[in-house]
């Protein structure tokens, strides 16, 4: 275990003073795609017209462990809003959603920037390495305190290899995740469709 711990302080301390933000930048990162993760769940498998016909038909979960999902939560909200027969009941739904709408969208800026920002801070470290590189070629030392040529060309080509590996996984989840927002936000504005039309004349069980 101490062998590894010793590697991985090798590895970074290797990549100069790039690697300390690179790393925050990753901790935050998975951080955040966690926290979108989490965010973005449902609350129920079932199409938006069938959540709302099992609501009306009395067969829908309303434990406290029940609001664990954004469709969830939204068409409780929204029964709620509906059995007040309130004028201009969409304007309402729109307030009565905002939250939810926000939620979903919550640190999306922040992962494009890391996602974005991560490869240019590696390929300033790439610089900085291949600087120091061809100073110490210029100086035909081939080690010097600071490394010499073997450091800058390692200092390059990892603080490369972090940025990418930072880069790619955030760019390819964040990817998968804003598919899953448009999605919940197609079926937000279809919760409040059914929502506003005429729905059957059946009891409608208090939330």
């Amino acid at each position: 275990m101490n062998d590894v711990i010793q590697q991985l302080l090798g590895y970074f301390s290797s990549g100069g003073y790039v690697m300390p933000p690179l790393i925050i930048a990753t901790v935050v990162l998975w951080w955040t795609l966690g926290y979108r993760m989490m965010s973005l769940k449902r609350g129920s498998l079932r199409s938006p017209r069938v959540m709302i016909d099992r609501y009306l038909a009395g067969k829908f979960p309303n434990h406290p462990g029940a609001d664990n999902g954004i469709l969830v939560r939204v068409l409780k909200k929204g029964m709620k809003l509906r059995n007040q027969n309130l004028p201009d009941l969409r304007r309402h739904l729109d307030d009565a959603f905002a939250q939810e709408a926000t939620e979903i969208k919550k640190y999306r800026v922040l992962i494009t920037t890391i996602v974005l920002v991560a490869p240019l801070l590696g390929l300033l470290g790439t610089v900085s390495g291949m600087i120091e590189t061809f100073d110490s070629l210029g100086d035909m030392s081939l080690f010097s305190q600071s490394g010499g040529i073997a450091g800058g060309i390692s200092q390059a080509l990892i603080t490369t290899q972090m940025g990418l590996a930072v880069s790619i996984p955030g760019l390819i989840v964040n990817g998968i995740l804003d598919k899953k927002q448009r999605q919940l936000e197609i079926e937000m504005a279809q919760m409040k469709d059914y929502l506003c039309a005429p729905l059957p004349d059946q009891e409608m069980k208090p939330a």
